[in-house]
C-alpha cells in the first residue's frame, strides 16, 4: 500500500509535492518528506538544539528541557494526532524538528536581547531566523547553499502561526521573492498540527520543569484551570503519591486531554468544512486544525500561570538579566570588531558595505550559538570570567 492511499484527501501528499528551489532527483527509498526530516536531522542547526535552552541555562541541571529535547517532544505529539487525522506523519515530523531551529541562546531572553540591538537593521525573529538557516547558511551540500527542502516543509517553517501579511519579517520577505510560499494562506493541515503540538508540549512541559525546579508547588495549581482538576484527579486516584510522580502524572494527562480536544475538534471542523484536498484546507481562510473554545480559554489561563510564576520568578529574571548583557556585549564588540569573529565570517564582514547586511551577519553568528559557548565567547572578549 503507497502512503498516498493511507492519507486522507485533505492530507498533504508527497508524491504531489510542489517540489524543491534547486531540482533533485527523487529518492528511490524515502519520500520528499522523509528526505526533509533527514536533513533537518543532521543538520548543524538541529544538533546545536542539545545546549540551547527553554527556560533554565544548560548548567542548571540536566532534567529540565532543552530545545532539542522538546522539539522530540514535539514531533512525538505531533506524529500521534497527525495519525489519527491521516495526514502525512512525515511532514508534520520535517516541521516539528525544525520550528526551533532559529532560536538563539538564552531561550526568550536571548532573542528579546538580539532583537532590540536588530531594532535598527530590520529586526530579529526566530521563525524567520529558521527560514534563513534551512535556505542559506547551512552549507553541506556541493550544488546549493540551505537543505533545499520542499515548498511544503519551507511553507510550514515560514508560517509557523498562519498567514503572514506586509509585516513579515524582512528574511522572509527577501526569501518569497525568489520562491512564493503564498504567506497570504494557511498552510497545510501538518503544518497546523505542528504548530499546536508545539503549544501543547510547550505549556505541559514548562508546567513539568518549573516543579522540578520549586518556581511553584502542586498547591499552587489547585484552582488553576486544566491543571487542577487532573490533580485532584490523580491525587484521589493516587493518594500520598510522591512529588515528581504526581507531576509526571499530572502533565501526561494534561497532554492526553489536550490532545484528544484538539482531535474532537478539528474532526468538527473537518466535517463542516470538507476539504478535498490539501489547496482547499489553504483556501479555507481559517485553521482546521485547533481546540475548542473551552479550552482554548483554559489553556490562556494556564500559560498566564506559567507566566507569573515562571517566566517571571526572581531566579529565571536573574538569568534572562544575564542573557540580556551576554548577546548585546557580543554584538556590540564583534560589530565594532570583525576581527573577533572566526575567520570565514569576518571575511564576508569585510566584504560587505551595507550596515544592515553586517549586522545581520553579526546576528546569525550569535544566534547559532549554544549557551555555553556564548558564555564562553563573553568570558574570551571581556575577561569576566562568566
Amino acid at each position: 500500500m503507497t502512503a498516498a492511499t493511507r492519507l486522507a484527501p485533505y492530507a498533504s501528499m508527497p508524491g504531489r509535492s510542489r517540489g524543491r528551489l534547486y531540482p533533485e532527483p527523487e529518492s528511490p527509498t524515502r519520500t520528499a518528506f522523509q528526505r526533509d526530516r533527514d536533513r533537518i536531522i543532521h543538520s548543524t542547526a538541529f544538533r546545536r538544539l542539545q545546549y540551547k535552552t527553554q527556560v533554565f541555562v544548560y548548567h542548571e541541571g540536566d532534567h529540565y528541557r532543552t530545545r532539542l529535547t522538546h522539539s522530540l517532544e514535539v514531533s512525538q505529539i505531533a506524529r500521534s494526532i497527525c495519525r489519527r487525522l491521516g495526514l502525512d506523519e512525515d511532514l508534520a515530523e520535517a516541521l516539528a524538528l525544525a520550528h526551533d531551529l532559529g532560536h538563539t541562546p538564552f531561550g526568550h531572553a536571548g532573542e528579546d536581547a538580539l532583537a532590540a540591538v536588530m531594532r535598527p537593521h530590520g529586526g530579529f525573529d526566530h521563525n524567520a531566523h529558521g527560514l534563513r538557516l534551512v535556505t542559506a547558511l547551512e552549507r553541506r551540500y556541493a550544488g546549493f547553499d540551505g537543505l533545499n527542502l520542499t515548498w511544503e516543509t519551507l511553507e510550514g517553517i515560514a508560517k509557523h502561526n498562519g498567514p503572514l501579511g506586509g509585516d513579515a519579517p524582512d528574511a522572509i520577505k527577501a526569501y518569497v521573492a525568489r520562491h512564493d510560499l503564498e504567506l497570504h494562506t494557511w498552510p497545510g493541515p501538518e503544518a497546523q498540527v505542528a504548530a499546536l503540538a508545539d503549544d501543547i508540549a510547550y505549556n505541559s512541559h514548562d508546567l513539568d520543569d518549573g516543579l522540578r525546579a520549586g518556581l511553584f508547588t502542586a498547591a499552587d495549581l489547585a484552582d488553576v484551570p486544566l491543571v487542577g482538576p487532573i490533580l485532584r484527579a490523580v491525587l484521589r486516584d493516587h493518594p500520598g503519591l510522591e512529588r515528581m510522580r504526581l507531576a509526571n502524572e499530572t502533565v501526561r494527562r494534561l497532554i492526553g486531554l489536550m490532545i484528544d480536544d484538539l482531535l474532537a475538534e478539528t474532526q468538527v471542523r473537518l466535517a463542516a468544512a470538507a476539504p478535498a484536498s490539501v489547496e482547499a484546507v489553504r483556501a479555507l481562510g481559517r485553521p482546521v486544525v485547533g481546540h475548542g473554545a473551552d479550552l482554548g480559554r483554559e489553556a490562556g489561563t494556564l500559560k498566564s500561570f506559567l507566566f507569573e510564576h515562571m517566566y517571571r520568578h526572581e531566579r529565571v529574571k536573574r538569568m534572562t538579566e544575564r542573557a540580556h548583557e551576554v548577546v548585546k556585549g557580543l554584538f556590540s564588540r564583534y560589530l565594532s570588531e570583525p576581527g573577533l569573529l572566526p575567520a570565514e565570517w569576518g571575511a564576508a564582514i569585510e566584504g560587505t558595505s551595507d550596515a544592515a547586511a553586517v549586522a545581520r551577519l553579526v546576528a546569525d553568528y550569535i544566534a547559532g550559538m549554544t549557551d555555553r559557548y556564548a558564555l564562553d565567547e563573553h568570558a574570551r572578549i571581556y575577561g569576566d570570567g562568566s
